[in-house]
């Protein structure tokens, strides 16, 4: 199980910043968050980018009882 992280707009959308998501890859733990959360999270995260312990992160990389997975959603807005 691996801690997965969510920031912004995805937060929002699962309700949660953190939580323990079982997986045993990147791309297992996102199936799992995908199935644990709303549509909107799901629908959002095409568009995001995903973290594994600090570093970007491919779909097939392990993830252990130690690692963080963390989602950023896409930053929009600026000064004006």
């Amino acid at each position: 199980m691996a801690v997965l992280r969510l920031f912004a707009q995805a937060r929002e959308a699962a309700g949660t910043g953190r939580d323990v998501v079982d997986g045993a890859t990147v791309d297992e733990v996102l199936a799992g968050a995908r199935a644990r959360y709303a549509p909107a999270f799901a629908a959002l995260l095409p568009n995001c980018r995903v973290w594994l312990n600090g570093e970007p992160a491919r779909g097939d990389e392990p993830v252990g009882d130690d690692d963080e997975v963390a989602v950023l959603p896409p930053v929009s807005g600026g000064a004006r």
